[in-house]
């Protein structure tokens, strides 16, 4: 089990369609219909950025 890291993705599906709409940490929103693609813009979006908050 991995610590946490205070970053919250999120992903919603828009009912009736095939569409997953995911919302990073950053805010940043992207909507796909493929769930891999969906996780690796989730978790490479964009990289080395940093939680709203956080201090470097």
């Amino acid at each position: 089990m991995s610590s946490p890291t205070g970053e919250i993705y999120r992903v919603d599906w828009l009912p009736g369609t095939d569409v997953l709409h995911g919302t990073c940490h950053c805010g940043a929103e992207h909507a796909a219909q493929d769930p891999v693609e969906m996780w690796e813009w989730m978790l490479g979006h964009p990289e080395g950025h940093e939680p709203p908050g956080s201090t470097s």
